[in-house]
């Protein structure tokens, strides 16, 4: 049904409903959980994307968990919602606890594999992109940052 409202009201009420979303964190204190998503092809890149609303920057995919939703299958819906792919070889990486707009937020951290070129629909997110890890666009946001290095601690 999203798809029938033109992308440039859809990508305006994804702005607002982000503003709103920040507020009512703030006011009540609760954010609930979410993931983010390390997805790298199969050369070893990473993928970022920039949304539509938020600030500017690029970001790991993900976003929060639903009501009857594991981790787990949070992270494979938001890689199908915000890039039309499916990852392979999802592993936990660990969970982060932060704060999000003032108040205490656990993120999933997660790492896989993409075997498909990203397609954005230009609504929630605007573009997707592999990257080499040692050359990362900017602006990064400090939460992708902190995700990285967890992930490039597991590594080692």
């Amino acid at each position: 049904m999203l798809h029938l409202i033109p992308k440039p009201l859809h990508r305006l009420a994804l702005r607002l409903a982000h503003r709103l979303r920040h507020h009512w964190r703030k006011a009540s204190g609760r954010t609930g959980a979410g993931v983010s998503v390390i997805a790298r092809d199969l050369g070893g890149q990473i993928l970022l994307v920039r949304h539509s609303y938020g600030p500017a920057g690029w970001f790991l995919p993900g976003g929060g968990i639903g009501r009857r939703e594991t981790p787990e299958q949070a992270a494979h819906r938001e890689i199908r919602e915000e890039i039309s792919c499916t990852i392979e070889g999802l592993k936990p990486l660990g969970v982060i606890e932060e704060e999000l707009s003032g108040a205490p937020h656990s993120a999933h951290i997660f790492a896989g594999v993409v075997d498909a070129m990203p397609r954005v629909d230009g609504r929630e997110v605007v573009e997707a992109r592999f990257f080499p890890i040692h050359s990362l666009p900017e602006p990064l946001s400090a939460r992708t940052t902190a995700r990285l290095a967890l992930w490039q601690n597991r590594k080692n």
